[in-house]
């Protein structure tokens, strides 16, 4: 089992920046690959970005590239998002997510976290 909690959430305004961490326990960190997705009311969740286990591959959205960044510290058992140049439309709850196995589907992620709330304001 991995325990995954996220934080970092809260109200900033559009342009600004934000730092989600998501700290895991219970099993060798550096063997997961870490996802974070979002989910806005109504609409269903959607991939933002992903980073294998060494950090050696990593995805991202169309939506967020250039924007959001994912790193990992492996001796920190944490994976960050940090977010730049945020617009309304980024608002959602964020989730990070954990397997053994790198993708972009939410649906091939085993271990999820509580989610964190992201809302900006225009």
């Amino acid at each position: 089992q991995v325990q995954l909690v996220e934080s970092g959430g809260g109200l900033v305004q559009a342009g600004g920046s934000r730092r989600l961490s998501c700290t895991a326990s219970g099993r060798t960190f550096s063997n997961y690959a870490m996802g974070w997705f979002r989910q806005a009311p109504g609409k269903e969740r959607e991939f933002v970005a992903a980073q294998s286990g060494s950090a050696g591959n990593t995805y991202y959205a169309n939506s967020v590239k250039g924007r959001f960044t994912i790193s990992r510290d492996n001796a920190k058992n944490t994976v960050y998002l940090q977010m730049n140049s945020l617009k309304p439309e980024d608002t959602a709850a964020y989730y990070c997510a954990a397997d053994s196995v790198l993708t972009t589907n939410h649906l091939t992620y085993t271990y999820w976290g509580q989610g964190t709330q992201v809302t900006v304001s225009s």
